[in-house]
C-alpha cells in the first residue's frame, strides 16, 4: 500500500518538475518560433521618354516603337508576381516644341496598383513623342507619386528609360540624391537607348546607369534591372582575426548608403552553430559603406553586391580583451585612447572586461590621484588584464569653512591632489589612492598666513584614516 504521507509530499515535486520543463519548452519556443521576415513590398515606376527625339531611328526601327514594345514585353514576364507595384509616368508627350517648349510636361499615367501591367502596356500604345526632356523636374513629381509607407519593408525604385539628357536647365542629380536623402526612393537605374557617348557620363551622379546600345541590350538590361529590384541578395560578413581567419563576432555591424550617408540596415554579427558567420540579407541597388563597431570602429567602403547571389564581404577586425580590476563592489572610471593620441577611445568601468582591436594604448585611470599606464598591449584572443589596488578614504574634520589642498608625496615633491569643498563646514570624505599626502588648509575667518594648518597623512587600501584640522 502507498504511504500517503510520502504522497503527499511528492506531489508537489512532481508539480516543480512539470512547471520546470513548460518553463524550458516555452523558452525554447521563443528562441526558435521566431517570425519570418516579412518580404518587402518592391514599388517600381517606370518613367518613360516620351520626347520629340524618341521618333529618332535605331536599328530596326522608331526609338519609341522598340521601346513600348520591348517594355510591354517584359510587363508580361513579371505578370502576376507577387510582392509588387508598378507605375507609369511619362514626359514629354503633351506638348511640342513650338511656340516653346514646355519644361513641365509629365504626368503620372498609370498610378501604383497591384495587377496593373494590362493598362500600363495600353497607356502605353496611345503615346506619342512630342516635346522636351525636363528629367529633373519630372523626378521630382516622381516624388509624390509613390505612397506613403506604413513600414520599413517597402522599397520604392524608379526606372528611367531615355534617349536623351536634361533640356530644361534642371539639375536631374541634385533632385535624385534629394530623393535618396529624404528615403523616399533607393538609388534610381537609368537605361540609356541609343545615347551619343558624349552623354554617358551625365547619369552616372542621378543613379545606375545602363547604356543600351542595340535592342538586345535593352532587353536584357530591363531583365536585370528588375532582377536587381525584387531578387533576394544574401551577405556573409567575415570578420577575421590576425591569422586571416573568421572568428570574430558579437558585434554590431551599420550598412549605410555610400552616396547618401542613410542608415539601410544594422545587425548584430553573429556566428551561427556549425562555425560560420550568419547569413543577412541585404538589398543589392545602391553602393555601401560598413561599420563594424569594434573598439575603434573598422571601415569598408565602396561595397558592391551582385544581385540574387551570395556574397561575401571580408574585413579586418583582430581583437583582445582589456580586464579592469580594483578589490571591492565599485571601481573608478578609466579613459581610454590610442597611444600617442589624445581623443577619447572610450571610457571603461573597472570590474569589466572589453574587447579592442589589436594594438598599444593609453589609460588614464581616474582615481584620486589620477593613474596613468601608457602602450597598454592587446594581442590576438588574449586578456591583458590591469589591476589597481582598492583606494582608502579619508574623513576630514574641519572647525570651519575655508580653502584647502590635498597633495600626495612622490620623490620628496608635493604634487596637487584635489581642493578641499569650500562649502563643507564639518566633515569631508574622500576615496585616495593608497600613499603619503599632506593636507593644507585655513579657516575662511583666519585672514593671515600663519594660521595654516597642515597635517600629513598615510592612506592604506579599504581602510579609513581621520584627520583632524584643529
Amino acid at each position: 500500500m502507498t504511504n500517503k504521507k510520502n504522497l503527499f509530499l511528492f506531489k508537489p515535486q512532481l508539480s516543480s518538475v512539470l512547471l520546470s520543463c513548460f518553463l524550458i519548452l516555452s523558452s525554447c519556443f521563443s528562441i526558435y518560433a521566431q517570425p519570418k521576415p516579412v518580404k518587402p513590398l518592391t514599388r517600381i515606376e517606370f518613367v518613360f521618354d516620351a520626347s520629340f527625339s524618341m521618333f529618332g531611328q535605331w536599328q530596326s526601327g522608331m526609338k519609341m516603337d522598340i521601346a513600348k514594345k520591348m517594355l510591354s514585353e517584359f510587363l508580361d514576364s513579371i505578370k502576376g508576381v507577387d510582392n509588387i507595384e508598378i507605375a507609369l509616368r511619362c514626359y514629354g508627350h503633351q506638348h511640342g516644341l513650338r511656340p516653346e517648349r514646355d519644361c513641365k510636361d509629365t504626368k503620372l499615367e498609370v498610378p501604383f496598383a497591384k495587377d496593373n501591367t494590362t493598362a500600363i502596356k495600353n497607356r502605353l500604345k496611345t503615346i506619342v513623342p512630342k516635346g522636351t526632356t525636363p528629367i529633373a523636374y519630372t523626378l521630382e513629381q516622381c516624388g509624390g507619386d509613390f505612397p506613403t509607407a506604413t513600414s520599413n519593408s517597402v522599397r520604392n525604385i524608379i526606372i528611367l528609360i531615355t534617349d536623351g539628357i536634361e533640356e530644361c536647365d534642371g539639375d536631374p542629380c541634385a533632385v535624385s540624391l534629394a530623393l535618396q536623402k529624404k528615403g523616399i526612393v533607393l538609388k534610381p537605374f537609368i537605361i540609356g537607348i541609343g545615347l551619343d557617348e558624349s552623354y554617358l557620363s551625365s547619369f552616372g551622379c542621378i543613379g545606375k546607369f545602363y547604356d543600351a546600345s542595340s535592342e538586345s541590350t535593352f532587353k536584357n538590361i530591363l531583365n536585370i534591372v528588375v532582377s536587381q529590384a525584387l531578387n533576394n541578395t544574401t551577405v556573409q560578413v567575415n570578420l577575421l582575426d590576425q591569422a586571416g581567419r573568421p572568428t570574430e563576432t558579437d558585434v554590431d555591424m551599420t550598412f549605410y548608403d555610400e552616396q547618401t550617408g542613410i542608415i539601410r540596415y544594422n545587425y548584430m554579427h553573429t556566428i551561427g552553430n556549425k562555425g560560420v558567420p550568419d547569413t543577412i540579407v541585404i538589398d543589392p541597388i545602391g553602393t555601401y559603406k560598413m561599420v563594424v563597431h569594434t573598439i575603434p570602429e573598422v571601415e569598408k567602403k565602396d561595397i558592391t553586391l551582385v544581385p540574387g547571389k551570395h556574397n561575401i564581404i571580408a574585413v579586418d577586425a583582430p581583437q583582445g580583451y582589456l580586464t579592469l580590476k580594483m578589490a571591492g563592489t565599485t571601481g573608478p572610471t578609466c579613459i581610454v585612447r590610442k597611444k600617442g593620441e589624445m581623443k577619447t577611445l572610450h571610457v571603461q568601468q573597472f570590474n569589466n572586461t572589453e574587447k579592442y582591436i589589436l594594438g598599444k594604448y593609453d589609460l588614464e585611470i581616474l582615481t584620486l590621484p589620477r593613474i596613468k599606464m601608457d602602450a597598454v598591449d592587446i594581442a590576438q584572443s588574449k586578456t591583458t588584464t590591469v589591476e589597481i589596488p582598492q583606494s582608502g578614504l579619508v574623513s576630514i574634520s574641519k572647525p570651519n569653512f575655508g580653502p584647502g589642498s590635498l597633495y600626495v608625496e612622490e620623490n620628496n615633491k608635493m604634487v596637487f591632489v584635489c581642493n578641499l569643498n569650500d562649502n563643507i563646514k564639518d566633515r569631508e570624505t574622500i576615496a585616495l589612492q593608497p600613499g603619503r599626502y599632506r593636507v593644507e588648509y585655513r579657516p575662511k575667518n583666519a585672514r593671515e598666513s600663519i594660521y595654516t594648518i597642515e597635517r600629513l597623512f598615510k592612506i592604506e587600501s579599504g581602510n579609513t584614516t581621520t584627520v583632524i584640522l584643529y
